[in-house]
């Protein structure tokens, strides 16, 4: 009898000159990109389409992936912004009531290419000691050689602006009815008591790569989202007559975006900001302080924060690969409010004379805990207070 195997048809190559043979699934593709490791169990879908993973080649460490299939709300973005996917095992079934799809069919439809049967905690080691590596995914028929050369040859992220490649392209008023800022339920939302979402702020949100959830949570608490390009300048701003500014997430370099640190540095002491991810990394630079890539990033849904001014601990989602630096922070007038536990890097500050604050993980999470909720509404207490000063004034 004679046995037929399964041809590994796929190679995932990094910089240090490992290879990995697996299973192609997804697009018929070459790739080139930061090689990083997400450690979420769940969530694969929001991670696909999060853009803060524009230019990087993701590795999950969940040992099965696609179980649960894709569906069309759970995307962040209008669709997948990773360069390649890597899986220890693409599940052969799709098994949930939401499913619209499988996740091999996704890849293909949106030209992403996936490597599986790998083994992922290797990679994910390699990554945790040698730091983000330059890879080259490719599910075509390509030698070691030539892989491992498209791996070395990638520019890198340092130094990027990828900010360009995923913003809006012109300016655009979030879900204006709220009907798709409601809170999910699984009896739908028609029995939902949340059926009128009040618009008490008009709020000003810089699009650097913003989640979808992010601007849900905004429009779901109480603000008017307007959703403004990265490259938006103070005279855009000004334009909408704003309550608050918001800064998103997004990827690459924060210290390449020079345009941006110059705009949020001119808005400082205009208005109220919140900013989260790569927002906390542009008000770091805009306040004059700095940034620093780590080794190899927090990319997952269990990364523990602590406020040192409250003392509370919470469980985070994060998905970074850059971070402050704390002296320089304290240097420009900033004061460092949240470590994170790992390491302790800083995961949160506040300016001392503006109602400006800023944090280093995702409080909307998606996935992830929602430890970090209350963000939102600290945010719409802080501009009601703001808005009350000046109407007494």
């Amino acid at each position: 009898m004679t046995i037929c195997k399964k041809k590994r048809n796929a190679i995932l190559a990094l910089e240090d000159g490992s290879v990995f043979r697996g299973f192609q699934f997804g697009a018929v593709k070459t790739c080139q990109g930061e090689a990083v490791f997400n450690t979420a169990m769940t969530g694969y879908q929001e991670t696909l389409t999060d853009p803060s993973y524009f230019g990087q080649i993701v590795t999950m460490t969940s040992p099965q992936i696609g179980n649960y299939g894709i569906n069309q709300e759970d995307e962040e973005s209008d669709g997948p912004k990773v360069a390649g996917f890597v899986v220890r095992e693409l599940s052969p079934i799709v098994s949930n009531w939401r499913a619209t799809g499988s996740l091999d069919d996704y890849l293909k439809e949106n030209n992403i290419p996936g490597i599986s049967g790998v083994d992922t905690r290797a990679i994910t080691k390699r990554i945790r000691v040698h730091g983000a590596l330059k890879a080259c995914l490719s599910t075509e028929d390509i030698s070691d050689e030539e892989a491992l050369k498209l791996a070395r040859e990638w520019t890198g992220i340092v130094g990027q602006d990828f900010v360009k490649e995923v913003t809006c392209k012109e300016s655009y008023t979030w879900d204006p009815s709220g009907e798709k800022s409601k809170t999910f339920t699984v009896f739908g939302t028609n029995l939902s008591t949340n059926n009128h979402i009040e618009k008490n702020h008009r709020l000003v949100a810089f699009d650097f790569g913003g989640k979808r959830a992010i601007f849900k949570n905004l429009r779901r608490h109480g603000f008017e989202v307007i959703v403004l390009p990265a490259t938006a300048t103070v005279e855009d701003v000004e334009s909408h007559n704003p309550d608050a500014i918001f800064l998103s997430n997004g990827p690459g370099d924060p210290s390449a975006l020079d345009y941006a640190h110059k705009t949020i540095h001119s808005l400082l002491s205009k208005y109220p900001i919140f900013g989260i991810c790569l927002g906390h990394q542009i008000l770091t630079h805009a306040i004059g302080a700095d940034t620093y890539k780590l080794k190899f990033g927090h990319r997952g849904a269990n990364q523990p924060v602590k406020n040192i001014e409250t003392e509370k601990v919470s469980i985070t989602s994060q998905n970074h690969g850059f971070a402050s630096d704390k002296e320089k922070l304290e240097e420009m007038g900033a004061i460092v409010t949240e470590y994170n536990l790992n390491d302790q890097t800083v995961s949160g500050m506040r300016l001392k004379n503006h109602p400006v604050f800023s944090v280093q993980y995702h409080p909307e999470a998606s996935p992830g805990p929602n430890d970090a909720n209350h963000l939102f509404q600290a945010f719409y207490s802080l501009v009601s207070e703001e808005k009350r000063k000046v109407s007494s004034i």
